[in-house]
């Protein structure tokens, strides 16, 4: 095996190792990030450097062909999307009105959610019209967060 040979292995070895560590970075960042903008952007960004590293890792093993080229043209098509897709998440998320979370912030990702007091959710024991002893609860107790329009406490 001549040194050019080897120099190629070892850098397919390289960039698969660093397309391994962005993906296990990005995956651990969307699990225990504690809200939708910064899973976004780590789901962007370290998805992104994986896939692109991993795409590289393929382009140079395959040598100088037609796939190659193909490889790396998904390469760029990757680099422009990823970023965009989690742009675009992001922006529903503020458009819904999903406030982000900050450092001196205790609160939890449910009371960062919008406020859906009209929604009926299933999954929302507030929403589903039924107290905790089981009867049914009055439209004006189904929301223990809403408050009164004249600005006292709910009702």
């Amino acid at each position: 095996m001549s040194a050019v040979e080897t120099a190629r292995l070892v850098a397919i070895g390289v960039l698969l190792a660093g397309s391994l560590l962005f993906t296990l970075v990005s995956a651990v960042g969307v699990i225990r990030l504690p809200d939708i903008y910064s899973r976004a952007h780590t789901a962007s960004q370290a998805d992104t450097l994986g896939a692109g590293f991993a795409l590289a890792a393929v382009a140079l093993s395959l040598g100088v062909q037609a796939t190659t080229a193909k490889t790396v043209l998904l390469l760029l098509f990757i680099f422009l999307t990823n970023p965009t897709a989690a742009h675009a998440i992001a922006r529903a998320a503020d458009e819904d009105g999903i406030e982000p979370w900050t450092t001196d912030d205790d609160r939890t990702a449910r009371d960062l959610a919008p406020d859906r007091s009209g929604d009926a959710d299933a999954s929302d024991p507030a929403h589903d019209g039924v107290d905790e002893e089981g009867g049914e609860r009055s439209e004006g107790s189904r929301s223990s967060s809403a408050h009164r329009s004249d600005g006292g406490e709910p009702a």
